[in-house]
């Protein structure tokens, strides 16, 4: 893939290799990288039903590529709340279901200031799903299936993952992603 265009883009690449795939948060990430079949996408979120549409161009764009295993669409500017954030991603996520594609993508959610529900925010483990933008991440369900068929106790990543995030703690995560937005990689 060509590389990132905008600061945005190249902090998001960055934090996918300095992060999800050195940190092995998402253990099939670090393939994706490696064959370059990752798109990155900006979106201007601040109008939401262009951002949205721009999602079901992407929709297309993987329909139309095999090539591309998954697209990250970083939605800057627009959604800097989180709450702002979650009422755009259930409205997505209504919106794939609509067009037929429920069962061929699957959104991932990602957002500077994720915190799962009922944890608290100074939780390390909320660092699972935070990223120096926020952003949709777009995946192909038969690749994730057949990812995940290989991989064994799959079932285990989020909580390995909870338990890596807690032992780094929250002051070192904050600092890497940080650092990652503030394009000090």
């Amino acid at each position: 893939m060509p590389a990132p265009s905008s600061p945005a883009l190249a902090d998001t690449r960055a934090w996918v290799e300095t992060f999800v795939v050195a940190r092995n948060v998402c253990p099939f990430a670090g393939r994706e990288v490696g064959r370059d079949s990752i798109r990155y996408a900006a979106v201007d979120a601040s109008d939401w039903e262009r951002a949205l549409l721009a999602l079901m161009a992407e929709c297309e764009r993987l329909d139309d590529d095999p090539a591309v295993e998954t697209t990250l669409l970083v939605l800057n500017p627009g959604l800097e709340a989180f709450e702002d954030y979650l009422d755009f991603l259930t409205i997505a996520e209504v919106l794939l279901a609509e067009h037929g594609y429920e069962g061929t993508y699957q959104l991932a959610s990602f957002h500077p200031d994720y915190c799962f529900e009922g944890v608290d925010d100074s939780d390390p483990a909320n660092f699972t799903n935070r990223s120096p933008w926020p952003m949709l991440h777009l995946l192909r369900e038969a690749g994730l299936e057949q990812a995940i068929e290989h991989y064994p106790d799959p079932e285990a990543i989020p909580e390995r993952n909870v338990a890596a995030m807690r032992e780094l703690g929250r002051v070192a995560l904050n600092d890497a992603l940080s650092t990652l937005r503030d394009g000090k990689r």
